[in-house]
């Protein structure tokens, strides 16, 4: 426990202080001295949003200090300013990232966001500025859990178990988008990111962030909270056709990362947003749901592929460049260790954990992780801060195995997770 939370109180201690308050504003660089960045300031994924999930973990470890509530409350009080001005909706830096760092900090707000949300919404989805020519048509739409219309499902989802007000009717109006998107295939059923009608080039990403399964996996758990069989149903048969698309070559589950395949990109993934850990999510969604087999296995067995292939895939090792080169919550270590720790899987989730103890670059009075770009003529990336790549998500990570590896498996819900948290508590 003693060298988990000390690398995490170090690595927290690096990130606080590099948060500015300017102006009444408070903000912190995506990387280490780096300037501020438009549309991610307030954002989970890199902006001081994502600092709120640290918090929350630390609240389960320890009392806040004095400097922490005064973080606390500035990015509640930044965070509900913003809504009405805000157009993206998305998880990573949007209004549904808005919904998790309220309810993270117990603030007021998420019925705002709510509204706000449903004020933006379009008869096909939530308009994206992301999806621009020349790769998308004028107008895309994207419907994946990070970026679109899933994630304000699981907005709605989360919404609801608050007690926020609107959350039914959020749920309808996304949950009635996504399914008439559906794609009728001879395996099932299947969901793109962006429809194909928006796409130049035709090319999907079936895992947990950016598709398929991410998608399926909203669907089964709104159709629990709002009592919508249809949604079940329409999950189940995303599932099967996952099932379809994937290798269980060495008996366990993984699904590539793209299809079609891009030769300068590895095949399979490993990490939450494109591999079996992100897509290890899908299963106990469907057991919640009533769901017991797809593809004539119980859905549980499918959870327990994947976590098998994660076990043997050579994570963390970086076997050759390329592989392994991450260690955030996103793409890398982190995110991988917390759903191992969520699903029961502890002597491997510690073993992550001590790989990032060891991996930990002192700095100042802190510490922090730089990952690589084998790509780049410079591989070695600058310093991240962020909860999805930095160090204030592998922080997290740390709090959580310091409790689990001295027997509290107490855990933070969050959004994107909390279905799955039971497995391993």
């Amino acid at each position: 426990m003693a060298k988990y939370w000390g690398t995490a109180e170090a690595a927290w201690r690096w990130v606080l202080d590099q948060v500015r308050y300017d102006d009444d504003a408070v903000w912190m660089p995506v990387s280490v001295g780096e300037d501020p960045v438009a549309g991610v300031r307030d954002g989970m994924h890199a902006g001081v949003g994502g600092l709120a999930h640290t918090l929350a973990e630390i609240r389960l470890s320890r009392e806040w200090t004095a400097e922490e509530h005064r973080l606390a409350d500035a990015i509640a009080g930044q965070v509900r300013a913003g809504i009405a001005t805000i157009s993206e909706v998305n998880y990573f830096s949007g209004l549904v990232s808005s919904i998790g760092v309220l309810t993270a900090l117990d603030a007021p707000g998420a019925h705002e966001v709510v509204a706000r949300i449903l004020e933006l919404s379009t008869p096909d989805g939530w308009p994206n500025e992301w999806l621009v020519p020349p790769n998308f048509l004028e107008g895309a739409r994207d419907h994946d859990v990070t970026v679109g219309t899933a994630g304000v499902l699981l907005a709605a989802v989360w919404a609801r178990r608050h007690g926020v007000a609107g959350a039914e009717e959020l749920a309808k109006v996304s949950a009635d988008i996504l399914l008439a998107e559906r794609e009728e295939m001879p395996t099932g059923l299947n969901w793109r990111a962006v429809p194909k009608r928006f796409c130049v080039v035709q090319r999907e990403s079936p895992n947990f962030s950016h598709g398929l399964s991410g998608i399926a996996t909203a669907l089964a758990v709104a159709g629990v909270e709002f009592d919508r069989p249809d949604l079940v149903d329409a999950a189940a048969a995303g599932a099967e056709h996952l099932v379809a698309l994937s290798d269980q070559s060495d008996g366990g589950f993984r699904v590539q990362l793209r299809i079609p395949h891009l030769e300068e990109l590895e095949r399979f993934s490993y990490g939450w947003c494109h591999g079996p850990t992100g897509t290890s999510l899908l299963w106990p969604a469907l057991h919640r749901a009533g769901v017991r087999e797809v593809a004539n296995t119980p859905v549980m067995d499918w959870h327990s592929r994947c976590m098998h292939s994660i076990r043997v895939s050579g994570l963390p090792e970086r076997r050759y460049p390329g592989f392994w080169d991450n260690d955030g919550r996103c793409c890398g270590t982190a995110g991988v260790g917390d759903v191992l720790l969520d699903s029961g899987e502890r002597e491997f989730a510690l073993h992550l954990a001590d790989v990032l103890v060891e991996r930990a670059i002192p700095d100042g009075d802190g510490v922090c992780w730089r990952f690589i770009e084998h790509r780049n003529e410079e591989p070695l990336l600058p310093a991240g801060l962020g909860w999805m790549q930095g160090a204030a998500g592998i922080a997290g990570f740390l709090f959580h195995a310091g409790r689990a590896a001295q027997g509290d498996f107490s855990v933070v819900p969050r959004l994107d997770t909390w279905w799955a948290q039971s497995a391993g508590n």
